[in-house]
């Protein structure tokens, strides 16, 4: 049993001193278990107890007034043990939610075919697969796991469009869980989806990508980043890569003879097709290092990190009379927008990108539509006159 804050609250003396508060004063009993002394300003207080799952946020539980600590951590302990029972491995041949959302990728590669069947695939092999979570018992499944799950992915950031781009994909990621347990509900491996249904998708937060650069506006960004920055700028609006895809690419990630750049990242690993121009700008980059230093470096001659990107990113953009929606993932943006309105075949397109077609389709499709009505203009299919 560790000793915690045991000194502060184990006999009745020692509590009577405490300040009151509204936050317990906590004393560990193990791994992600507590009991805590709740100090009243009237009255000798409460207890409760705290239980924190590997994968998610905190449960506590109210235990009311009681003699002495060794009461309320007997009381904790059992709770606690309740707490991970519902975490236990299933047996062999029990349904569990990794073997559910297994089944489900097999047949939606039957039933769709193998893009969405790999995207429902990458999105479980990041959050579900090997995890607490997915080792669960699917029968024993409950609303508050799930939303657990759902809360523990959203990125903390001071950076409100990171936290909506964090939520928007946690949203895609429920919809793809969401699916895999209505398939298990029609095989009748549970009785009603109870555990799932009422866990919601983050509200407002899958708005269309709106920030858009244009030639210009690119120009002035460029003049403003340093020497290092304005590489890394120049690769992503010419590749469609991810900020942090780019960050992991090695020298030997590239292949000149094919033109060809393997990345890794979110959604798994690609190779991306490299235009005349992309090609030389990586090309320069690796000349003269070794096979396993990065590709892109910062001043320092560092590995590329959000941390050091970040900030100035920010700075070269406000230098440059951009809004303060533009961030290093717009330039993303920028390149799909480009190569949509470009008539390049939304298919490819999101195989350069590492997405979908029903993403591009989605978020894109307006640009498609303007590209299709100017090929329609031309055709004269009736006279000026009809």
């Amino acid at each position: 049993m560790g000793n915690g804050l045991r000194y502060r609250i184990h006999t009745a003396f020692a509590r009577s001193n405490l300040k009151p508060r509204r936050e317990p004063y906590w004393h560990r009993i193990s791994s992600g278990l507590f009991v805590g002394f709740r100090k009243l300003p009237v009255g000798e207080g409460t207890w409760i107890a705290r239980y924190r799952a590997p994968f998610g946020r905190q449960q506590y539980r109210a235990l009311g007034e009681l003699p002495g600590l060794d009461d309320a951590i007997a009381i904790a302990m059992v709770w606690g043990q309740s707490k991970k029972a519902e975490m236990s491995p299933a047996k062999p041949g029990v349904a569990t939610v990794e073997s559910v959302c297994k089944t489900y990728v097999a047949r939606l590669r039957v039933r769709r075919g193998e893009d969405s069947s790999r995207d429902a695939q990458g999105r479980f092999e990041r959050r579900v697969f090997g995890t607490p979570f997915g080792a669960m018992v699917f029968a024993d499944l409950r609303s508050h796991h799930v939303r657990d799950w759902r809360d523990d992915q959203v990125i903390e950031d001071d950076d409100a469009e990171v936290v909506r781009r964090s939520k928007d994909s946690v949203n895609r990621n429920l919809t793809s869980l969401k699916a895999a347990f209505n398939e298990a509900l029609r095989d009748q491996l549970v009785e009603t989806d109870a555990a799932w249904r009422a866990v919601e998708k983050f509200p407002g937060v899958g708005q269309r990508r709106s920030a858009f650069l244009a030639p210009e506006d690119r120009r002035r960004l460029l003049a403003s980043c340093p020497r290092d920055l304005a590489i890394l700028v120049r690769t992503l609006l010419l590749t469609l890569a991810r900020p942090g895809e780019m960050a992991n690419a090695d020298v030997g990630h590239l292949d000149v003879a094919q033109g060809t750049l393997f990345v890794t990242g979110k959604t798994g690993s690609r190779w991306i097709t490299l235009s005349s121009a992309a090609l030389r700008l990586l090309k320069a980059q690796a000349k003269g290092r070794g096979a396993c230093e990065p590709l892109l470096t910062d001043g320092d001659g560092l590995r590329w990190s959000k941390e050091g990107w970040k900030r100035r990113f920010k700075d070269a953009a406000r230098s440059a009379g951009l809004s303060d929606d533009v961030v290093l993932y717009t330039l993303r943006h920028v390149g799909i927008t480009e190569m949509v309105a470009g008539g390049v075949d939304s298919h490819l397109v999101a195989k350069l990108a590492g997405t979908s077609t029903k993403m591009i389709d989605q978020h894109y499709g307006h640009v498609q539509h303007s590209k299709t009505r100017e090929h329609l203009d031309a055709v004269r299919i009736l006279s000026a006159r009809a």
